[in-house]
Protein backbone atom coordinates (compact mmCIF):
# COMPACT_ATOMS: atom_id res chain seq x y z
CA UNK A 1 0.00 0.00 0.00
CA UNK A 2 0.91 3.65 -0.46
CA UNK A 3 2.93 4.49 2.96
CA UNK A 4 5.35 7.94 3.72
CA UNK A 5 8.84 6.20 3.99
CA UNK A 6 11.33 8.94 5.76
CA UNK A 7 14.73 7.23 5.74
CA UNK A 8 15.74 10.25 7.33
CA UNK A 9 13.29 11.13 10.77
CA UNK A 10 14.20 15.25 12.40
CA UNK A 11 12.01 15.65 15.17
CA UNK A 12 10.04 18.66 15.39
CA UNK A 13 10.87 19.13 18.86
CA UNK A 14 14.43 19.92 17.53
CA UNK A 15 12.94 22.99 15.52
CA UNK A 16 10.15 24.35 18.07
CA UNK A 17 7.41 25.72 16.68
CA UNK A 18 8.56 29.18 14.93
CA UNK A 19 11.20 27.37 13.78
CA UNK A 20 8.90 24.31 12.06
CA UNK A 21 6.77 27.80 10.57
CA UNK A 22 9.56 29.01 8.72
CA UNK A 23 11.02 26.04 7.61
CA UNK A 24 7.62 24.74 6.13
CA UNK A 25 6.22 28.18 5.13
CA UNK A 26 8.97 29.40 3.19
CA UNK A 27 8.40 28.56 0.05
CA UNK A 28 4.85 29.64 -0.36
CA UNK A 29 4.83 33.12 -2.72
CA UNK A 30 1.40 35.77 -2.68
CA UNK A 31 -0.58 36.00 -5.61
CA UNK A 32 -3.12 38.14 -4.97
CA UNK A 33 -3.20 41.70 -4.49
CA UNK A 34 -5.60 41.47 -1.58
CA UNK A 35 -2.73 39.84 0.85
CA UNK A 36 -1.15 42.98 2.44
CA UNK A 37 0.70 41.20 5.18
CA UNK A 38 0.31 37.05 5.19
CA UNK A 39 2.79 35.00 7.69
CA UNK A 40 5.41 36.68 9.67
CA UNK A 41 3.10 38.72 12.22
CA UNK A 42 0.44 38.71 15.10
CA UNK A 43 -1.83 38.41 12.06
CA UNK A 44 -2.65 38.46 8.69
CA UNK A 45 -3.76 41.81 6.97
CA UNK A 46 -6.03 41.62 4.03
CA UNK A 47 -7.79 44.21 2.02
CA UNK A 48 -11.43 44.90 2.38
CA UNK A 49 -12.05 46.19 -1.14
CA UNK A 50 -15.69 46.93 -2.34
CA UNK A 51 -16.60 43.19 -1.85
CA UNK A 52 -18.00 40.92 0.62
CA UNK A 53 -15.97 38.56 1.76
CA UNK A 54 -16.84 34.46 2.59
CA UNK A 55 -15.17 32.08 5.20
CA UNK A 56 -14.93 28.27 5.11
CA UNK A 57 -13.51 25.68 7.52
CA UNK A 58 -12.82 22.04 7.78
CA UNK A 59 -11.49 19.87 10.31
CA UNK A 60 -9.96 16.84 8.69
CA UNK A 61 -9.09 13.93 11.99
CA UNK A 62 -6.83 11.00 11.10
CA UNK A 63 -9.01 7.75 11.44
CA UNK A 64 -12.27 9.47 10.56
CA UNK A 65 -11.39 11.89 7.54
CA UNK A 66 -8.72 10.19 6.39
CA UNK A 67 -6.62 7.10 6.35
CA UNK A 68 -2.09 7.47 6.03
CA UNK A 69 -1.88 3.71 5.13
CA UNK A 70 -3.24 4.40 1.79
CA UNK A 71 -3.58 8.48 1.64
CA UNK A 72 -0.17 10.02 0.70
CA UNK A 73 0.54 13.14 2.73
CA UNK A 74 1.33 15.14 0.01
CA UNK A 75 -2.47 14.26 -1.38
CA UNK A 76 -3.97 15.26 1.87
CA UNK A 77 -2.52 18.42 1.77
CA UNK A 78 -3.64 19.01 -1.67
CA UNK A 79 -7.06 17.81 -0.68
CA UNK A 80 -7.31 19.24 2.36
CA UNK A 81 -7.14 22.58 0.83
CA UNK A 82 -9.78 21.49 -2.11
CA UNK A 83 -12.53 20.61 0.28
CA UNK A 84 -12.37 24.04 1.34
CA UNK A 85 -12.15 26.31 -1.64
CA UNK A 86 -14.80 23.96 -2.82
CA UNK A 87 -16.98 25.83 -0.51
CA UNK A 88 -16.14 29.22 -1.31
CA UNK A 89 -16.64 28.76 -5.20
CA UNK A 90 -20.18 26.93 -4.10
CA UNK A 91 -20.83 30.33 -3.28
CA UNK A 92 -19.90 31.61 -6.76
CA UNK A 93 -17.22 33.25 -5.18
CA UNK A 94 -13.14 33.95 -5.90
CA UNK A 95 -10.98 32.24 -3.30
CA UNK A 96 -7.98 34.14 -2.06
CA UNK A 97 -6.76 33.11 1.21
CA UNK A 98 -5.86 29.80 3.62
CA UNK A 99 -4.99 29.55 6.72
CA UNK A 100 -3.75 25.77 7.74
CA UNK A 101 -3.39 24.54 11.56
CA UNK A 102 -1.77 20.88 12.27
CA UNK A 103 -1.91 18.78 15.48
CA UNK A 104 0.76 16.10 15.02
CA UNK A 105 2.13 13.63 17.13
CA UNK A 106 5.67 12.67 17.56
CA UNK A 107 5.14 10.22 15.41
CA UNK A 108 5.43 12.45 12.64
CA UNK A 109 8.76 13.90 11.69
CA UNK A 110 9.87 16.92 9.77
CA UNK A 111 9.93 15.14 6.77
CA UNK A 112 6.17 13.72 7.03
CA UNK A 113 4.85 17.81 7.49
CA UNK A 114 7.41 18.65 4.59
CA UNK A 115 5.45 16.20 2.42
CA UNK A 116 1.95 17.65 4.06
CA UNK A 117 3.05 21.30 2.89
CA UNK A 118 4.32 20.05 -0.97
CA UNK A 119 0.80 19.13 -1.00
CA UNK A 120 -0.62 22.23 0.35
CA UNK A 121 1.78 24.70 -1.50
CA UNK A 122 0.79 22.90 -5.10
CA UNK A 123 -3.04 23.39 -4.42
CA UNK A 124 -2.04 27.07 -3.73
CA UNK A 125 0.63 27.44 -7.13
CA UNK A 126 -2.08 25.92 -8.99
CA UNK A 127 -5.23 27.55 -7.82
CA UNK A 128 -3.61 31.03 -7.06
CA UNK A 129 -3.81 31.18 -3.61
CA UNK A 130 -1.91 32.82 -0.93
CA UNK A 131 -1.48 30.77 2.58
CA UNK A 132 -1.35 33.74 5.54
CA UNK A 133 -1.32 32.00 8.69
CA UNK A 134 -2.35 28.59 10.98
CA UNK A 135 -0.93 27.54 14.15
CA UNK A 136 1.02 24.42 14.49
CA UNK A 137 0.91 22.50 17.72
CA UNK A 138 1.31 18.80 19.47
CA UNK A 139 -1.41 16.15 19.68
CA UNK A 140 -1.12 12.91 22.02
CA UNK A 141 -2.74 10.89 19.17
CA UNK A 142 -2.30 11.29 15.06
CA UNK A 143 -3.19 14.35 13.04
CA UNK A 144 -5.41 16.76 12.93
CA UNK A 145 -5.62 18.84 10.00
CA UNK A 146 -7.90 22.21 10.04
CA UNK A 147 -7.76 24.82 7.04
CA UNK A 148 -9.86 27.79 6.36
CA UNK A 149 -10.29 29.49 3.16
CA UNK A 150 -11.36 32.94 2.60
CA UNK A 151 -12.84 34.13 -0.86
CA UNK A 152 -14.16 37.20 -2.13
CA UNK A 153 -17.35 38.03 -4.31
CA UNK A 154 -19.62 41.14 -5.28
CA UNK A 155 -22.75 41.27 -3.27
CA UNK A 156 -25.06 40.86 -6.41
CA UNK A 157 -22.83 37.37 -7.32
CA UNK A 158 -23.30 35.40 -4.14
CA UNK A 159 -25.70 32.24 -4.43
CA UNK A 160 -27.16 30.93 -1.12
CA UNK A 161 -28.70 27.79 -0.56
CA UNK A 162 -32.06 29.31 -0.05
CA UNK A 163 -32.93 30.62 -3.63
CA UNK A 164 -34.09 27.99 -5.44
CA UNK A 165 -37.98 28.30 -7.34
CA UNK A 166 -40.08 25.61 -8.64
CA UNK A 167 -39.73 25.28 -12.27
CA UNK A 168 -36.29 25.81 -12.18
CA UNK A 169 -33.50 23.21 -13.59
CA UNK A 170 -31.29 21.04 -11.30
CA UNK A 171 -27.86 21.40 -13.23
CA UNK A 172 -24.97 18.81 -11.96
CA UNK A 173 -21.40 19.89 -12.92
CA UNK A 174 -19.06 16.98 -13.56
CA UNK A 175 -19.40 13.57 -12.83
CA UNK A 176 -20.36 11.64 -9.52
CA UNK A 177 -19.72 8.75 -7.66
CA UNK A 178 -16.16 7.88 -8.63
CA UNK A 179 -14.68 9.33 -5.29
CA UNK A 180 -16.76 7.17 -3.11
CA UNK A 181 -15.83 4.15 -4.95
CA UNK A 182 -11.97 4.85 -5.37
CA UNK A 183 -12.57 4.53 -1.30
CA UNK A 184 -14.16 1.43 -1.18
CA UNK A 185 -11.01 0.20 -3.88
CA UNK A 186 -8.56 1.72 -1.73
CA UNK A 187 -10.04 0.14 1.38
CA UNK A 188 -10.30 -3.59 -0.46
CA UNK A 189 -6.54 -3.36 -1.22
CA UNK A 190 -5.57 -2.46 2.33
CA UNK A 191 -7.42 -5.62 3.87
CA UNK A 192 -5.94 -7.65 0.84
CA UNK A 193 -2.40 -6.03 2.14
CA UNK A 194 -2.56 -6.87 5.88
CA UNK A 195 -3.40 -10.46 5.09
CA UNK A 196 -0.47 -10.87 2.43
CA UNK A 197 1.88 -7.37 2.61
CA UNK A 198 3.81 -9.43 0.01
CA UNK A 199 0.62 -8.61 -2.47
CA UNK A 200 1.40 -5.69 -4.23
CA UNK A 201 -1.85 -3.51 -5.93
CA UNK A 202 -3.05 -3.70 -9.30
CA UNK A 203 -5.16 -0.71 -9.53
CA UNK A 204 -5.11 -0.11 -13.26
CA UNK A 205 -8.52 -0.61 -13.37
CA UNK A 206 -9.54 2.00 -11.33
CA UNK A 207 -6.83 5.12 -12.21
CA UNK A 208 -10.02 7.54 -12.54
CA UNK A 209 -11.99 6.11 -9.01
CA UNK A 210 -8.37 6.62 -6.96
CA UNK A 211 -7.54 10.43 -8.35
CA UNK A 212 -10.75 11.60 -7.71
CA UNK A 213 -10.76 10.21 -4.00
CA UNK A 214 -6.84 10.61 -3.07
CA UNK A 215 -6.48 14.31 -5.81
CA UNK A 216 -9.79 15.68 -6.46
CA UNK A 217 -10.18 19.53 -8.09
CA UNK A 218 -12.18 21.55 -6.77
CA UNK A 219 -14.48 23.48 -9.42
CA UNK A 220 -12.49 26.73 -9.48
CA UNK A 221 -13.65 27.39 -13.68
CA UNK A 222 -17.72 27.42 -13.09
CA UNK A 223 -18.35 31.07 -11.33
CA UNK A 224 -15.89 32.60 -14.21
CA UNK A 225 -18.03 29.99 -16.89
CA UNK A 226 -21.47 31.09 -15.03
CA UNK A 227 -20.51 34.71 -15.84
CA UNK A 228 -19.65 34.17 -19.01
CA UNK A 229 -22.73 32.61 -20.00
CA UNK A 230 -24.43 35.28 -18.37
CA UNK A 231 -26.46 33.18 -15.90
CA UNK A 232 -26.60 33.67 -11.84
CA UNK A 233 -27.73 30.54 -10.19
CA UNK A 234 -31.15 30.70 -8.00
CA UNK A 235 -29.03 28.29 -5.78
CA UNK A 236 -25.73 26.00 -5.18
CA UNK A 237 -23.95 23.35 -2.87
CA UNK A 238 -20.61 21.63 -3.04
CA UNK A 239 -21.02 17.69 -3.78
CA UNK A 240 -19.26 16.98 -0.33
CA UNK A 241 -21.60 14.46 0.84
CA UNK A 242 -23.62 13.08 -1.76
CA UNK A 243 -26.25 14.89 -4.19
CA UNK A 244 -29.38 13.46 -2.18
CA UNK A 245 -28.03 14.98 1.05
CA UNK A 246 -26.91 18.37 -0.86
CA UNK A 247 -30.42 18.66 -2.63
CA UNK A 248 -32.07 18.27 0.89
CA UNK A 249 -29.90 21.25 2.04
CA UNK A 250 -31.00 23.49 -1.39
CA UNK A 251 -35.33 22.55 -0.97
CA UNK A 252 -35.03 22.54 3.00
CA UNK A 253 -33.76 26.05 3.01
CA UNK A 254 -35.68 27.39 -0.50
CA UNK A 255 -38.79 25.60 0.98
CA UNK A 256 -39.27 23.96 -2.08
CA UNK A 257 -39.33 20.29 -3.56
CA UNK A 258 -37.84 18.78 -6.69
CA UNK A 259 -37.55 15.57 -9.18
CA UNK A 260 -34.38 13.97 -10.10
CA UNK A 261 -34.12 11.80 -13.02
CA UNK A 262 -31.97 8.37 -12.72
CA UNK A 263 -30.97 8.00 -16.85
CA UNK A 264 -29.66 12.05 -16.48
CA UNK A 265 -27.62 11.12 -13.28
CA UNK A 266 -23.40 11.67 -15.08
CA UNK A 267 -21.29 8.53 -14.41
CA UNK A 268 -18.01 7.91 -15.68
CA UNK A 269 -17.58 4.23 -17.46
CA UNK A 270 -15.21 3.23 -14.10
CA UNK A 271 -18.15 3.83 -12.02
CA UNK A 272 -20.25 1.44 -14.09
CA UNK A 273 -18.15 -0.85 -13.80
CA UNK A 274 -16.48 -0.84 -10.85
CA UNK A 275 -20.08 -0.95 -9.40
CA UNK A 276 -20.85 -4.24 -11.14
CA UNK A 277 -17.98 -5.75 -10.14
CA UNK A 278 -18.96 -4.95 -6.21
CA UNK A 279 -22.45 -5.75 -6.86
CA UNK A 280 -23.38 -2.31 -6.00
CA UNK A 281 -26.31 -0.12 -7.31
CA UNK A 282 -24.87 2.73 -9.54
CA UNK A 283 -27.58 5.02 -8.79
CA UNK A 284 -27.26 4.52 -4.92
CA UNK A 285 -23.61 5.78 -5.28
CA UNK A 286 -24.17 8.92 -7.34
CA UNK A 287 -26.66 9.80 -5.03
CA UNK A 288 -25.30 9.30 -1.62
CA UNK A 289 -21.38 8.63 -2.33
CA UNK A 290 -20.01 12.03 -1.75
CA UNK A 291 -16.70 13.56 -1.56
CA UNK A 292 -16.77 14.54 -5.54
CA UNK A 293 -16.86 18.29 -5.29
CA UNK A 294 -18.64 19.23 -8.08
CA UNK A 295 -21.26 21.78 -7.68
CA UNK A 296 -25.26 21.76 -7.59
CA UNK A 297 -27.18 24.06 -8.57
CA UNK A 298 -30.33 25.50 -9.75
CA UNK A 299 -30.99 28.05 -12.99
CA UNK A 300 -34.14 29.63 -13.94
CA UNK A 301 -35.91 26.97 -17.13
CA UNK A 302 -35.18 30.88 -18.98
CA UNK A 303 -31.87 29.59 -18.81
CA UNK A 304 -31.87 26.45 -20.50
CA UNK A 305 -30.92 27.90 -23.78
CA UNK A 306 -27.84 28.92 -22.12
CA UNK A 307 -26.53 25.88 -20.79
CA UNK A 308 -27.84 23.18 -22.43
CA UNK A 309 -25.05 20.74 -24.45
CA UNK A 310 -22.22 22.80 -22.27
CA UNK A 311 -19.91 19.53 -21.46
CA UNK A 312 -19.55 21.25 -18.13
CA UNK A 313 -22.95 20.40 -16.95
CA UNK A 314 -25.70 17.81 -16.77
CA UNK A 315 -29.12 18.89 -16.55
CA UNK A 316 -30.46 15.94 -13.79
CA UNK A 317 -34.12 17.49 -12.94
CA UNK A 318 -36.16 20.64 -11.98
CA UNK A 319 -37.06 22.31 -8.83
CA UNK A 320 -40.95 21.40 -7.55
CA UNK A 321 -43.27 22.87 -5.14
CA UNK A 322 -42.51 21.90 -1.73
CA UNK A 323 -45.94 19.64 -1.33
CA UNK A 324 -44.36 17.43 -3.76
CA UNK A 325 -41.64 16.25 -2.02
CA UNK A 326 -38.35 15.03 -3.34
CA UNK A 327 -38.59 12.49 -5.67
CA UNK A 328 -35.84 10.40 -8.05
CA UNK A 329 -37.46 9.33 -11.33
CA UNK A 330 -36.18 5.38 -12.53
CA UNK A 331 -35.35 4.54 -15.73
CA UNK A 332 -39.00 2.95 -15.77
CA UNK A 333 -40.18 5.81 -14.69
CA UNK A 334 -41.52 5.09 -10.74
CA UNK A 335 -41.16 7.87 -8.28
CA UNK A 336 -39.23 6.68 -5.62
CA UNK A 337 -39.08 9.53 -2.53
CA UNK A 338 -35.22 10.85 -2.06
CA UNK A 339 -33.58 9.77 1.20
CA UNK A 340 -30.62 11.74 2.63
CA UNK A 341 -27.86 9.02 2.91
CA UNK A 342 -24.51 10.99 2.77
CA UNK A 343 -22.26 11.70 5.14
CA UNK A 344 -22.99 12.35 8.47
CA UNK A 345 -19.71 13.77 10.55
CA UNK A 346 -21.23 13.02 13.68
CA UNK A 347 -22.59 9.77 13.02
CA UNK A 348 -19.75 8.03 10.75
CA UNK A 349 -17.30 8.78 13.61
Amino acid sequence: MLEDKNQNRTSLADLGEFGLINHITKYFTISNASTIKAIGDDAAVLDASQKQTLISTDLLIEGVHFDLSYMPLKHLGYKAVMVNLSDIYAMNAVAEQITVSLAVSNRFPLEAIEELYAGIQLACETYKIDLIGGDTTSSTKGMLLSITAIGKAAKEDIVFRDGAKPTDLIVLTGDIGAAYLGLQVLEREKQVFQINPQNQPDLDNYTYLIERQLKPEARKDIPGLLKELQVKPTSMIDVSDGISSELFHICTQSNVGCKIYEDKLPLDPQVISTCEEFELDSTTIALSGGEDYELLFTVPIDDYEKIKGNPNFSIIGHITEKSQGLELITRGGQEIPLKAQGWNALKNS
